[in-house]
């Protein structure tokens, strides 16, 4: 649908319009196996020397699995953020305006409005048929993200909405959903300091002695709404709100089908549904946006009751593990902007230029780049460098103060200006009573970490690192030539590979999982079901083998 006075705002196929009128869009109509060749594809434009101004989205029309099934549903990886002029795009504005956009929503938000007809509902399937095998869930082309390590397709680009039982605000965040049956999947939502909007949710929901949380999954929707997900807002805050003051017009929100929940009129598919907040399920592993795989844990099972989507959907999926992806480029451009308003306007220093997180490798959330004018007290450095390092409990580990002339985005300079403009004894500090927050390890046991100064070195072993086994990644190089895509030069690493923290029951998984078998997958997982157990507990597979006999 177009711009109109009832909707003043692009939805994702205006948006995938725009990206083409601006060559910024690859369409691929040659066959792709969903589960082991789209995203190794996509993920070389990450791993392979390309600058960033040269990725574009992908756009696939002729999608598979290894078994044949053809899939009617195209999928977009990339669509939202595979660079900062693809985001921009979807802000409405240029590069350099996305900062103020971001500060104006969240300063004038703007309440939704309510509609009673709606695109997301133009094909509806409810009742017995989710549980067949080629609808529910089963029809939709959801890739597996890691092939090689993952256990199963994988919702990424998810808005997933739950509401506050005791006042009825609702809640939209970014949490990967791993399919197990046509109309059963596992979702994650705890990991955040406190843990996100949704769990919180979850927790009330379990302490007034419910059984069930509604929830609504959307995939696919207006570029302003999707960009809600992965943005860090206070919890309590209704990303609607926000998102109509990034348009400057109310959002359309319809009711769902079947749970108590508004979700966005123009989306492409929602998948409707109940968490079950007495047990929990084995989820993953999955590669994970911290650049590490996350092993199997224990969290959220969830029964579909609907499936809606326009007669004419498109599904998207993030290209997410080790940064530079989609996902990281998605969150810098949201949370730079956030860093810098506190520093130059919540704590008033003058002396702040700029505030840049590191995104290879990292993933933004361990280091911290705060560009300074020259002649900047020093008490005001300090401040800026404290500032930076408390403002979100998940980034920040390791914080820098350089001036304009460095380059913020190169590892060598930045290494250079530590070099030679430092006097560790004056010039170095280490703050202690930091939470572990997103990464390979947790905070499970209360374990803190510390601020500033670490040992990065492996001192056990690890997940693997979270991309495409190495045979996945070859042959989509070879399908990347034969399309006749840019000329690839790969940067190590460029292949996932195990650390010692894997398991032989994962491998098989995995192996299930490219192989367009994830069904069976989610037949294992729901015989070790468990009642009583926080979610994100970690699965002990020897444990597993145990149960199921083997």
């Amino acid at each position: 649908m177009k711009d109109t006075p009832m909707t003043p705002y692009r939805d994702l196929h205006d948006h995938i319009a725009r990206l083409e009128e601006k060559g910024l869009l690859v369409r691929v109509d040659r066959e792709i196996d969903k589960d082991s060749e789209l995203h190794p594809l996509v993920r070389w434009q990450f791993t392979g020397g390309l600058k960033e101004e040269d990725r574009k989205a992908f756009l696939f029309t002729n999608i598979r699995n290894k078994a044949g099934r053809r899939y009617e549903i195209p999928v977009i990886v990339g669509g939202l953020a595979a660079n900062r002029a693809i985001y921009a795009t979807g802000m409405g504005c240029d590069v350099d305006g996305i900062r103020d956009k971001w500060a104006d929503a969240i300063a004038n938000p703007v309440p939704p409005r309510d509609v009673t007809d709606a695109p997301c509902h133009e094909i509806v399937e409810e009742g017995e048929i989710l549980k067949q095998e080629g609808h529910g869930l089963d029809l939709l082309p959801i890739p597996v993200s890691t092939p090689g390590f993952d256990s199963a397709p994988t919702l990424s680009a998810t808005n997933v909405i739950t509401a506050d039982p005791e006042d009825g605000v609702q809640n939209m965040g970014t949490y990967r959903c791993g399919l197990k049956a046509p109309d059963r999947l596992v979702v994650r939502m705890a990991t955040r300091v406190g843990g996100a909007g949704g769990y919180q949710h979850y927790l009330k929901h379990q302490a007034r002695g419910d059984t069930e949380m509604p929830v609504a999954i959307v995939l696919g929707c207006p570029p302003y709404v999707a960009f809600m997900g992965p943005q860090k807002l206070p919890i309590g805050m209704d990303e609607f709100t926000v998102a109509g003051g990034l348009a400057g017009a109310p959002i359309n929100v319809v009711r769902a089908r079947t749970v108590p929940l508004m979700v966005p009129a123009e989306a492409e598919v929602v998948i409707e549904g109940y968490i079950d907040v007495t047990k929990v399920e084995p989820e993953g592993p999955f590669g994970e946006s911290h650049g590490h795989v996350a092993l199997e844990e224990y969290n959220m099972p969830m029964r579909v009751t609907a499936v809606t989507r326009r007669r004419d959907a498109v599904i998207p999926s993030y290209i997410s593990q080790v940064a530079p992806s989609e996902s990281s480029v998605i969150k810098r451009v949201a949370y730079e902007p956030l860093f810098y308003h506190h520093l130059k306007t919540t704590m008033s220093i003058k002396g702040v230029k700029k505030v840049s997180l590191h995104e290879p490798l990292t993933g933004l959330l361990r280091v911290t780049l705060i560009t300074i004018e020259p002649g900047t007290p020093p008490s005001e450095v300090w401040r800026a460098l404290y500032g930076a390092a408390y403002f979100k409990g998940d980034c920040g580990k390791i914080c820098i103060a350089v001036n304009e002339d460095i380059d913020v985005d190169s590892p060598d300079s930045i290494i250079w200006a530590m070099a030679y403009r430092t006097n560790p004894v004056k010039d170095v500090q280490t703050l202690e009573h930091r939470g572990q927050g997103h990464g390979p390890k947790r905070e499970h046991a209360g374990e803190e970490d510390s601020t500033l100064l670490i040992d990065a070195t492996m001192k056990a072993p690890m997940p693997p690192l979270a991309l495409p086994a190495r045979e996945y990644m070859e042959r989509a190089k070879e399908i990347w030539e034969e399309l006749g895509l840019p000329r690839l030069t790969p940067q190590s690493p460029w292949h996932g590979y195990q650390l010692g923290a894997w398991h032989a029951v994962w491998d098989a998984a995995a192996k299930r999982a490219a192989e367009g078998e994830y069904l069976e997958n989610g037949r294992i997982s729901a015989q070790l079901q468990v009642p009583g157990l926080k979610p994100e507990t970690a699965v002990d597979p020897e444990e597993s083998l145990r149960k199921l006999g083997k």
